[in-house]
Protein backbone atom coordinates (compact mmCIF):
# COMPACT_ATOMS: atom_id res chain seq x y z
CA UNK A 1 0.00 0.00 0.00
CA UNK A 2 1.36 3.25 -0.69
CA UNK A 3 2.80 5.31 2.18
CA UNK A 4 0.17 8.06 2.07
CA UNK A 5 1.39 11.47 4.07
CA UNK A 6 -0.31 15.03 4.56
CA UNK A 7 0.79 18.30 5.71
CA UNK A 8 -0.39 21.64 6.29
CA UNK A 9 -3.30 22.99 4.59
CA UNK A 10 -5.06 20.64 2.07
CA UNK A 11 -8.46 19.36 0.96
CA UNK A 12 -9.92 15.83 1.81
CA UNK A 13 -10.63 15.26 -1.98
CA UNK A 14 -8.66 16.65 -4.56
CA UNK A 15 -10.32 18.62 -6.68
CA UNK A 16 -13.01 19.67 -4.54
CA UNK A 17 -13.55 22.65 -2.05
CA UNK A 18 -10.32 23.58 -2.34
CA UNK A 19 -8.95 25.90 0.62
CA UNK A 20 -9.64 29.88 0.04
CA UNK A 21 -7.10 31.66 -2.24
CA UNK A 22 -5.38 28.34 -3.20
CA UNK A 23 -4.52 26.77 -6.34
CA UNK A 24 -4.22 22.72 -6.32
CA UNK A 25 -1.04 21.56 -8.39
CA UNK A 26 -0.79 17.80 -8.85
CA UNK A 27 2.70 15.93 -8.91
CA UNK A 28 2.21 12.76 -10.70
CA UNK A 29 4.12 9.76 -12.14
CA UNK A 30 3.05 7.60 -15.24
CA UNK A 31 0.69 10.13 -16.56
CA UNK A 32 -1.78 10.66 -14.10
CA UNK A 33 -1.71 5.97 -13.59
CA UNK A 34 0.94 6.27 -10.94
CA UNK A 35 1.35 7.76 -7.73
CA UNK A 36 0.69 11.55 -6.78
CA UNK A 37 0.96 14.24 -4.70
CA UNK A 38 -1.23 17.80 -4.40
CA UNK A 39 0.40 21.03 -3.64
CA UNK A 40 -1.57 23.34 -2.52
CA UNK A 41 -0.21 27.09 -3.50
CA UNK A 42 -0.94 30.51 -3.14
CA UNK A 43 -0.24 31.65 -6.42
CA UNK A 44 -0.78 29.81 -9.75
CA UNK A 45 2.37 27.90 -10.74
CA UNK A 46 2.04 28.81 -14.27
CA UNK A 47 1.80 32.75 -13.45
CA UNK A 48 5.71 33.17 -14.53
CA UNK A 49 7.29 36.54 -15.53
CA UNK A 50 10.14 35.03 -18.03
CA UNK A 51 11.09 31.65 -19.30
CA UNK A 52 14.22 31.20 -20.75
CA UNK A 53 15.48 28.03 -22.53
CA UNK A 54 14.09 25.08 -24.63
CA UNK A 55 11.42 24.13 -22.07
CA UNK A 56 7.97 26.01 -22.50
CA UNK A 57 4.65 25.32 -23.47
CA UNK A 58 4.73 25.33 -27.38
CA UNK A 59 1.68 25.68 -29.90
CA UNK A 60 1.14 25.22 -33.43
CA UNK A 61 -1.84 27.29 -35.28
CA UNK A 62 -4.27 25.42 -37.67
CA UNK A 63 -2.21 24.97 -40.71
CA UNK A 64 -4.34 23.32 -43.23
CA UNK A 65 -5.14 26.19 -45.23
CA UNK A 66 -1.34 26.94 -45.67
CA UNK A 67 -0.68 26.33 -49.58
CA UNK A 68 2.87 24.52 -49.01
CA UNK A 69 1.49 21.95 -46.95
CA UNK A 70 -1.45 21.19 -49.15
CA UNK A 71 -1.87 17.43 -50.61
CA UNK A 72 1.17 16.14 -48.32
CA UNK A 73 1.45 15.12 -44.53
CA UNK A 74 3.80 16.81 -42.44
CA UNK A 75 5.76 15.44 -39.59
CA UNK A 76 5.49 17.45 -36.69
CA UNK A 77 6.81 15.59 -33.41
CA UNK A 78 8.23 12.54 -33.25
CA UNK A 79 10.28 10.28 -30.45
CA UNK A 80 11.27 6.45 -31.64
CA UNK A 81 7.79 5.09 -30.44
CA UNK A 82 5.53 7.59 -32.20
CA UNK A 83 5.27 9.81 -34.81
CA UNK A 84 2.97 12.66 -35.12
CA UNK A 85 1.78 14.23 -38.38
CA UNK A 86 -0.80 16.53 -40.31
CA UNK A 87 -2.10 16.39 -43.53
CA UNK A 88 -4.78 17.89 -45.98
CA UNK A 89 -5.76 16.60 -49.36
CA UNK A 90 -7.99 17.94 -52.27
CA UNK A 91 -5.69 16.12 -54.90
CA UNK A 92 -6.78 11.86 -55.85
CA UNK A 93 -4.34 9.99 -54.31
CA UNK A 94 -1.99 8.24 -57.65
CA UNK A 95 -1.31 4.97 -55.51
CA UNK A 96 -1.85 2.47 -52.97
CA UNK A 97 0.51 2.36 -50.09
CA UNK A 98 1.39 -0.27 -47.24
CA UNK A 99 3.75 0.81 -44.14
CA UNK A 100 6.15 -1.75 -43.05
CA UNK A 101 7.27 0.56 -40.38
CA UNK A 102 4.33 1.52 -37.99
CA UNK A 103 0.96 0.42 -37.25
CA UNK A 104 -1.24 3.91 -38.25
CA UNK A 105 -3.81 5.74 -37.03
CA UNK A 106 -6.07 8.07 -38.91
CA UNK A 107 -8.21 11.04 -37.11
CA UNK A 108 -10.55 12.72 -39.69
CA UNK A 109 -10.61 16.74 -38.61
CA UNK A 110 -12.82 17.09 -41.72
CA UNK A 111 -13.58 15.45 -44.87
CA UNK A 112 -15.65 12.78 -46.17
CA UNK A 113 -14.85 9.18 -48.17
CA UNK A 114 -13.68 5.54 -47.94
CA UNK A 115 -10.57 3.49 -47.30
CA UNK A 116 -10.10 0.41 -49.15
CA UNK A 117 -8.04 -2.36 -47.66
CA UNK A 118 -7.26 -5.49 -48.01
CA UNK A 119 -9.71 -6.27 -45.35
CA UNK A 120 -12.46 -4.85 -47.54
CA UNK A 121 -13.80 -1.15 -47.41
CA UNK A 122 -14.17 1.59 -44.40
CA UNK A 123 -16.37 4.25 -45.33
CA UNK A 124 -15.42 7.50 -42.70
CA UNK A 125 -16.49 11.03 -42.23
CA UNK A 126 -15.45 14.08 -40.01
CA UNK A 127 -14.65 12.57 -36.23
CA UNK A 128 -13.31 9.15 -37.08
CA UNK A 129 -10.80 7.67 -36.13
CA UNK A 130 -9.19 4.69 -38.13
CA UNK A 131 -6.79 2.03 -37.21
CA UNK A 132 -4.51 0.53 -40.17
CA UNK A 133 -2.28 -2.28 -39.02
CA UNK A 134 1.68 -2.30 -40.17
CA UNK A 135 1.48 -4.36 -43.43
CA UNK A 136 -2.01 -3.55 -44.80
CA UNK A 137 -2.24 -2.35 -48.41
CA UNK A 138 -5.12 0.36 -48.75
CA UNK A 139 -5.35 3.35 -50.95
CA UNK A 140 -8.10 6.66 -49.54
CA UNK A 141 -10.85 7.76 -51.88
CA UNK A 142 -12.69 11.00 -50.77
CA UNK A 143 -15.37 12.82 -51.66
CA UNK A 144 -14.78 15.86 -49.79
CA UNK A 145 -11.53 17.19 -49.07
CA UNK A 146 -9.54 15.74 -46.10
CA UNK A 147 -7.50 17.14 -43.39
CA UNK A 148 -5.90 14.84 -41.00
CA UNK A 149 -4.20 14.00 -37.93
CA UNK A 150 -2.57 10.75 -38.17
CA UNK A 151 -0.46 8.86 -35.45
CA UNK A 152 2.63 6.48 -36.66
CA UNK A 153 3.43 3.70 -33.80
CA UNK A 154 5.91 1.03 -33.71
CA UNK A 155 3.45 -1.02 -31.45
CA UNK A 156 -0.30 -1.41 -31.76
CA UNK A 157 -2.47 0.14 -31.27
CA UNK A 158 -4.51 -1.59 -28.52
CA UNK A 159 -8.25 -0.86 -26.71
CA UNK A 160 -8.14 0.42 -22.59
CA UNK A 161 -8.93 -2.03 -19.93
CA UNK A 162 -12.64 -1.07 -18.06
CA UNK A 163 -11.95 -2.54 -15.06
CA UNK A 164 -14.93 -2.10 -12.23
CA UNK A 165 -16.48 0.27 -15.15
CA UNK A 166 -17.50 -2.92 -17.25
CA UNK A 167 -16.98 -4.16 -20.51
CA UNK A 168 -19.80 -1.70 -22.32
CA UNK A 169 -17.86 1.55 -20.57
CA UNK A 170 -16.37 4.46 -23.01
CA UNK A 171 -17.76 2.69 -25.69
CA UNK A 172 -19.87 -0.44 -26.55
CA UNK A 173 -17.91 -2.81 -29.04
CA UNK A 174 -20.97 -2.92 -31.34
CA UNK A 175 -19.75 1.30 -31.66
CA UNK A 176 -16.45 -0.06 -33.60
CA UNK A 177 -16.77 -0.65 -37.55
CA UNK A 178 -14.92 -3.30 -39.10
CA UNK A 179 -14.61 -3.99 -43.05
CA UNK A 180 -16.68 -6.78 -44.50
CA UNK A 181 -14.74 -8.38 -47.02
CA UNK A 182 -14.59 -6.91 -50.64
CA UNK A 183 -12.18 -6.44 -53.26
CA UNK A 184 -10.94 -3.09 -54.46
CA UNK A 185 -13.28 -1.03 -57.23
CA UNK A 186 -10.48 0.55 -58.97
CA UNK A 187 -9.46 -0.51 -62.50
CA UNK A 188 -6.20 0.45 -64.18
CA UNK A 189 -3.53 -0.81 -66.04
CA UNK A 190 -1.29 -1.14 -63.74
CA UNK A 191 -1.55 -0.93 -59.55
CA UNK A 192 1.44 0.66 -58.06
CA UNK A 193 2.28 0.20 -54.21
CA UNK A 194 4.23 2.45 -52.19
CA UNK A 195 5.91 0.87 -49.35
CA UNK A 196 7.95 2.53 -46.72
CA UNK A 197 10.22 0.19 -45.43
CA UNK A 198 12.79 2.13 -42.50
CA UNK A 199 11.95 5.24 -43.48
CA UNK A 200 12.11 4.87 -47.60
CA UNK A 201 9.86 3.80 -50.21
CA UNK A 202 10.27 1.04 -52.35
CA UNK A 203 7.17 0.63 -54.84
CA UNK A 204 6.07 -2.76 -56.01
CA UNK A 205 4.12 -2.64 -59.25
CA UNK A 206 1.13 -5.43 -59.95
CA UNK A 207 -1.19 -5.88 -63.46
CA UNK A 208 -4.34 -6.27 -60.51
CA UNK A 209 -5.82 -4.54 -58.18
CA UNK A 210 -3.79 -6.22 -55.20
CA UNK A 211 -6.74 -5.94 -52.85
CA UNK A 212 -8.11 -8.40 -54.13
CA UNK A 213 -9.15 -11.05 -51.09
CA UNK A 214 -12.40 -12.39 -50.80
CA UNK A 215 -12.75 -13.00 -47.28
CA UNK A 216 -10.22 -12.97 -44.30
CA UNK A 217 -10.80 -14.30 -40.67
CA UNK A 218 -8.58 -13.46 -37.67
CA UNK A 219 -8.37 -10.98 -34.68
CA UNK A 220 -6.02 -8.78 -36.94
CA UNK A 221 -7.67 -6.04 -38.93
CA UNK A 222 -8.57 -2.57 -39.73
CA UNK A 223 -11.57 -0.88 -37.60
CA UNK A 224 -12.93 2.64 -37.03
CA UNK A 225 -14.51 4.21 -34.15
CA UNK A 226 -16.16 7.98 -33.97
CA UNK A 227 -15.02 10.03 -31.26
CA UNK A 228 -18.86 11.08 -31.36
CA UNK A 229 -19.70 7.77 -30.15
CA UNK A 230 -17.00 8.39 -26.93
CA UNK A 231 -18.99 7.91 -23.54
CA UNK A 232 -16.65 9.79 -21.46
CA UNK A 233 -16.73 9.16 -17.78
CA UNK A 234 -18.39 11.53 -15.98
CA UNK A 235 -19.04 12.85 -11.84
CA UNK A 236 -20.66 15.48 -11.03
CA UNK A 237 -18.87 15.49 -7.85
CA UNK A 238 -14.99 14.92 -8.71
CA UNK A 239 -12.67 15.95 -12.08
CA UNK A 240 -12.07 13.13 -13.95
CA UNK A 241 -8.18 13.22 -14.89
CA UNK A 242 -6.84 12.50 -18.57
CA UNK A 243 -6.37 9.22 -17.88
CA UNK A 244 -9.78 8.45 -17.28
CA UNK A 245 -10.37 9.47 -21.29
CA UNK A 246 -7.98 6.74 -22.49
CA UNK A 247 -8.92 5.65 -25.95
CA UNK A 248 -6.36 3.82 -27.46
CA UNK A 249 -2.65 1.75 -25.62
CA UNK A 250 0.59 1.65 -27.37
CA UNK A 251 4.04 1.52 -26.06
CA UNK A 252 5.20 3.87 -24.15
CA UNK A 253 2.21 6.32 -24.81
CA UNK A 254 -1.88 6.56 -24.87
CA UNK A 255 -4.25 8.45 -27.18
CA UNK A 256 -7.32 9.59 -25.19
CA UNK A 257 -10.30 11.67 -26.71
CA UNK A 258 -11.84 14.60 -24.79
CA UNK A 259 -15.81 15.00 -25.73
CA UNK A 260 -18.76 17.01 -24.70
CA UNK A 261 -20.18 16.54 -21.58
CA UNK A 262 -21.55 17.68 -18.80
CA UNK A 263 -19.29 19.98 -16.40
CA UNK A 264 -19.19 19.06 -12.01
CA UNK A 265 -21.67 20.86 -10.10
CA UNK A 266 -20.41 24.35 -8.82
CA UNK A 267 -22.77 23.71 -5.69
CA UNK A 268 -20.38 20.63 -4.71
CA UNK A 269 -17.63 22.49 -4.73
CA UNK A 270 -15.66 20.63 -7.70
CA UNK A 271 -12.86 22.60 -9.98
CA UNK A 272 -14.47 22.37 -13.16
CA UNK A 273 -11.26 23.34 -15.53
CA UNK A 274 -8.77 21.16 -16.26
CA UNK A 275 -6.13 21.31 -12.61
CA UNK A 276 -2.96 22.53 -12.75
CA UNK A 277 -0.23 19.61 -12.81
CA UNK A 278 3.21 19.19 -13.54
CA UNK A 279 3.41 15.59 -14.73
CA UNK A 280 7.29 14.52 -14.73
CA UNK A 281 7.02 11.90 -16.57
CA UNK A 282 5.04 12.07 -20.18
CA UNK A 283 4.86 14.73 -22.96
CA UNK A 284 1.62 16.15 -23.28
CA UNK A 285 0.04 16.80 -27.00
CA UNK A 286 -3.24 18.58 -27.76
CA UNK A 287 -4.96 18.68 -31.25
CA UNK A 288 -8.08 20.79 -30.63
CA UNK A 289 -11.40 19.47 -32.90
CA UNK A 290 -14.11 21.23 -32.66
CA UNK A 291 -15.99 23.28 -29.80
CA UNK A 292 -15.23 25.89 -27.49
CA UNK A 293 -11.97 25.40 -26.19
CA UNK A 294 -12.82 26.88 -22.57
CA UNK A 295 -9.35 26.16 -20.74
CA UNK A 296 -7.33 27.97 -23.49
CA UNK A 297 -6.91 31.47 -24.87
CA UNK A 298 -6.99 31.76 -28.66
CA UNK A 299 -7.17 28.27 -29.67
CA UNK A 300 -9.02 27.30 -33.16
CA UNK A 301 -10.07 24.04 -34.29
CA UNK A 302 -7.20 22.52 -35.73
CA UNK A 303 -4.44 23.84 -33.36
CA UNK A 304 -2.09 21.71 -31.79
CA UNK A 305 -0.64 22.73 -28.43
CA UNK A 306 2.80 20.20 -27.27
CA UNK A 307 3.82 20.33 -23.72
CA UNK A 308 6.98 18.94 -22.26
CA UNK A 309 7.23 17.33 -19.46
CA UNK A 310 8.88 19.22 -16.28
CA UNK A 311 6.92 22.44 -17.28
CA UNK A 312 3.61 22.90 -15.26
CA UNK A 313 0.92 23.27 -17.35
CA UNK A 314 -2.54 23.51 -16.43
CA UNK A 315 -6.06 26.33 -18.04
CA UNK A 316 -5.39 29.85 -18.74
CA UNK A 317 -6.21 32.62 -16.01
CA UNK A 318 -9.47 33.34 -17.97
CA UNK A 319 -10.63 29.66 -17.69
CA UNK A 320 -11.59 30.50 -14.16
CA UNK A 321 -13.36 33.50 -14.45
CA UNK A 322 -15.48 31.32 -16.76
CA UNK A 323 -15.78 28.21 -15.59
CA UNK A 324 -18.65 28.34 -13.40
CA UNK A 325 -20.46 30.51 -15.80
CA UNK A 326 -21.03 26.90 -17.64
CA UNK A 327 -22.60 23.79 -17.20
CA UNK A 328 -21.42 21.70 -19.91
CA UNK A 329 -18.01 21.47 -22.08
CA UNK A 330 -19.15 21.39 -26.18
CA UNK A 331 -15.44 20.80 -26.86
CA UNK A 332 -13.49 17.66 -29.03
CA UNK A 333 -10.09 17.23 -28.89
CA UNK A 334 -7.39 14.36 -29.42
CA UNK A 335 -4.63 13.70 -26.73
CA UNK A 336 -1.44 12.20 -27.15
CA UNK A 337 0.55 10.79 -23.79
CA UNK A 338 4.03 10.37 -24.59
CA UNK A 339 6.51 8.39 -21.91
CA UNK A 340 9.45 9.69 -23.99
CA UNK A 341 10.50 12.75 -24.98
CA UNK A 342 9.11 13.73 -28.22
CA UNK A 343 11.35 16.25 -30.69
CA UNK A 344 10.00 18.58 -32.72
CA UNK A 345 11.04 18.96 -36.39
CA UNK A 346 11.75 21.72 -38.43
CA UNK A 347 8.34 22.26 -39.66
CA UNK A 348 7.04 22.48 -36.45
CA UNK A 349 9.53 25.17 -35.66
CA UNK A 350 8.85 26.84 -38.59
CA UNK A 351 5.21 27.52 -37.92
CA UNK A 352 5.27 27.48 -34.31
CA UNK A 353 3.49 30.42 -32.37
CA UNK A 354 6.46 31.59 -30.55
CA UNK A 355 4.72 33.57 -28.06
CA UNK A 356 2.07 30.87 -26.86
CA UNK A 357 4.34 30.76 -23.30
CA UNK A 358 3.69 34.28 -22.91
CA UNK A 359 -0.60 33.93 -23.02
CA UNK A 360 -0.58 33.00 -19.38
CA UNK A 361 0.80 36.18 -18.01
CA UNK A 362 -0.78 38.70 -16.50
CA UNK A 363 -1.17 41.48 -18.99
Amino acid sequence: MENFKASGTYTKQAHVKLPEGTFEEEHGRKGFFGRVSHLYRTNMPTDWSNIEGDLKPRNLPPLFEDKGLENKLVKILFNSDVEVYLGSRTKPYETFFRNADHDELFFIHEGEGKMETTFGHIPFTKGDYIIVPRGTTYKTYFTKPLKVLKVESRSEFEEPTRGILGPNALYDQTAKFVPEAAIGTEKAKDYPIDIRYRGKKSTVTYPFNPLDAIGWKGSLYPWKLSIYDYCPINSHRYHIPPSGHTTFVAQNFVICSFVARPLEHTSEGVLKVPFFHSNIDYDEVLFYHQGNFFSRDNIDAGAITYHPQGINHGPHPKAFQNANKNEFTDEFAVMIDTRNPLEMTEAFSRFENKDYWKSWMKK
